[in-house]
């Protein structure tokens, strides 16, 4: 898998067309000049998420009213067109073209992303780990969006009616309904208990390698239902209704519900210990780098392809000598993007673009040396394009 141009229009500052190659390339240019924006263009385009921020007009350029967004992508030397275009409260997502649901879209462009942004993966709340795995399971298997968004409906649908039954005198006559919800919740929990269990496991596997240091990473799935079970349908079926009768009263009481699947976690551990509470700063981002790689070579693995690999604020993140143990580990295995404010730390063959106001520059010139880049790009001034038509 390889992006072969990114277009915009109306995002943030940037205007213009990213033309990277295949291998590593590096965004660089001062603070504030839009290299981060490219990265969550990217990650947009593949995900149709924002790894910055949940509402689309915090990315919408000022003066605008909607952002286009394109990426030309080659899949197995097919080319892909994808488009997206983003209004305040709507996204239209186009494949060759033509308009698809987000089920049809999501897997044509497989993207994982390392940065400080995504740090509440190790050190943030549940949700952010549950998302993480939702998020990897979703790269190999696009059709669990589906029982995803099932189950989530069918919570909210019973979360309502658990604040409802909260208000009424007599709340026998709900229990009909309540028990129908709960018999969704648990075939649709059920899925996604196997799946992540399955993902948390496959992923372990792949974190034996150690780029920096000698601690172990390991991961392993928390089931707030099932727990230390086998990891199937009929046992966590039991295990869920089983809890769902014994919480009844608990969950009318709070008024939402206390039993399923959105309650899991994903335990995170250097040497045994969570690295959340007893690692340094350091370690917890050695440990969200070992979850992203590993991610990376469980993709190869299942998919027969590389993905594209992005890495925000490359000097802030890691020394001089981990850069290069890391780049030289990402070669052959992804399309890399990594951005940065001085390219001198990057040794080796790399396509150098800088950018001056969301602008790329032509020709690049390295501020700390006077070595000029050969990138040969947009210039400075280049207008914005015109997707609006499509």
């Amino acid at each position: 898998m390889e992006i072969v141009s990114v277009t915009v229009d109306g995002f943030r500052n940037l205007a213009g067309t990213l033309q990277p190659r295949p291998g590593l390339n590096v965004l660089w240019g001062n603070n504030g000049q839009g290299k981060t924006n490219w990265l969550e263009v990217m990650y947009l385009l593949a995900t149709t998420k924002s790894f910055r921020t949940h509402q689309p007009q915090d990315f919408i350029a000022f003066g605008a009213s909607a952002a286009h967004l394109r990426a030309e992508v080659r899949r197995r030397s097919i080319p892909v067109t994808l488009d997206l275009h983003l209004e305040a409260g709507r996204k239209t997502l186009l494949v060759n073209g033509k308009r698809v649901s987000l089920g049809d879209y999501l897997g044509q462009l497989v993207v994982f992303a390392y940065g400080r942004e995504a740090l509440d993966v190790v050190c943030g709340e549940p949700g952010e780990r549950r998302r993480f795995l939702d998020r990897g399971v979703l790269s190999l298997k696009p059709a669990y969006l589906q029982a995803l968004s099932d189950y989530n409906r069918v919570l909210k649908q019973k979360n309502a009616l658990l604040r409802a039954v909260a208000e009424q005198a007599d709340r026998r006559t709900w229990l009909a309904s309540l028990e129908a919800w709960d018999t969704q919740l648990v075939t649709l929990g059920a899925e996604l208990h196997i799946e992540r269990a399955r993902y948390a496991e496959c992923l372990d596997a792949r974190l034996t390698r150690q780029l920096f240091g000698a601690e172990q990473i390991t991961i392993r799935y928390r089931s707030s239902v099932a727990d230390g079970l086998p990891a199937t349908a009929e046992a966590f079926q039991s295990a869920m209704l089983e809890q769902l009768a014994r919480r009844r009263p608990a969950e009318l009481a709070a008024g939402h519900a206390l039993v399923g699947p959105h309650r899991d976690d994903l335990a995170i551990l250097m040497d045994g210990r969570d690295v959340a509470r007893f690692g340094s700063a350091g370690q917890q981002r050695s440990a969200l780098l070992a979850l992203t790689l590993g991610q990376l070579a469980l993709y190869r693995e299942r998919c027969a392809e590389p993905p594209v690999f992005l890495l925000d604020d490359l000097d802030a993140e890691l020394d001089a000598g981990r850069i290069a143990t890391l780049l030289d580990y990402l070669q052959d295995k992804a399309q890399t993007f990594v951005t940065t404010t001085k390219p001198g730390l990057v040794n080796g063959p790399a396509h150098r673009q800088q950018l001056h106001a969301g602008r790329f520059v032509y020709p690049a010139k390295d501020a700390e040396d006077g070595q000029m880049f050969d990138t040969p790009l947009l210039e400075t001034e280049s207008p914005p394009c015109d997707l609006s038509h499509h």
